[in-house]
């Protein structure tokens, strides 16, 4: 049976600025429980932090299950948050530069969730953390930028670090262009189900959980 996010900590995650819908939040949090009980003591990471909305689902499940949840953002938002865009948010945007810098806010709740014994914030680059970090996941959430050029790097960067055993979630997956960008569902998903890596557990909304069941491709491993 599935567990459940502290009522609180769910009320706080549906307050904090961020696209992730209840339901889809929800789901993150029950893979990500069961993450922790299948792979115990290995770590989980969030790729894509913005104001610490999905963090805080995330965080409860690594405490929840005596774990850790890295959540790696550089704060400067990605293409679609910058002015211009459909996802803007003015008031995210630093006074003395006039550049969108989500840090603050994502401390502010980090504070107020009191999750801070097991959230480690990162603030860098995906792909230079990534380059650095070698410790095998239970967890992997991908929702970082959602162009072409970084869903490839943080699939090419971070999937391979996922345990056998291990899960793969991914946000804003649409296979239909209609109902929103490709990127997350080229670059990220497809590529995860064609390696015969992973095997799609479940859906909610668009976001998509895999679990990684061999490690190495099928067609690499001798008879």
């Amino acid at each position: 049976m599935a567990s459940k996010i502290p009522r609180a900590l769910r009320e706080l995650a549906l307050a904090t600025k961020g696209f992730m819908p209840p339901d889809e939040g929800d789901a993150l949090f029950d893979a990500a429980s069961e993450a922790c009980r299948a792979k115990p003591g290995l770590p989980l990471v969030e790729i894509g932090t913005y104001c610490g909305r999905s963090t805080v689902w995330l965080g409860a499940a690594a405490k929840k299950n005596n774990s850790v949840l890295f959540s790696v953002d550089h704060h400067f938002g990605s293409e679609e948050n910058q002015r211009g865009w459909p996802w803007h948010d003015d008031s995210l945007v630093d006074a003395q530069t006039q550049k969108l810098n989500t840090l603050p806010e994502f401390l502010r709740t980090l504070r107020q969730s009191a999750l801070g014994d097991a959230v480690v914030p990162v603030v860098s680059d995906s792909g230079l953390f990534g380059g650095q970090f070698s410790t095998p996941l239970a967890f992997l959430f991908i929702d970082g930028g959602h162009g072409d050029t970084p869903t490839r790097r943080d699939y090419q960067t971070w999937t391979p670090k996922i345990a056998v055993g291990g899960y793969l979630a991914i946000h804003d997956v649409f296979a239909d262009p209609k109902d929103g960008g490709q990127a997350p569902h080229d670059f990220i998903y497809r590529p995860a189900l064609d390696s015969g890596l992973f095997t799609q557990v479940s859906a909610a909304g668009s976001l998509r959980v895999l679990r990684r069941r061999s490690a190495d491709h099928p067609s690499s491993s001798s008879s």
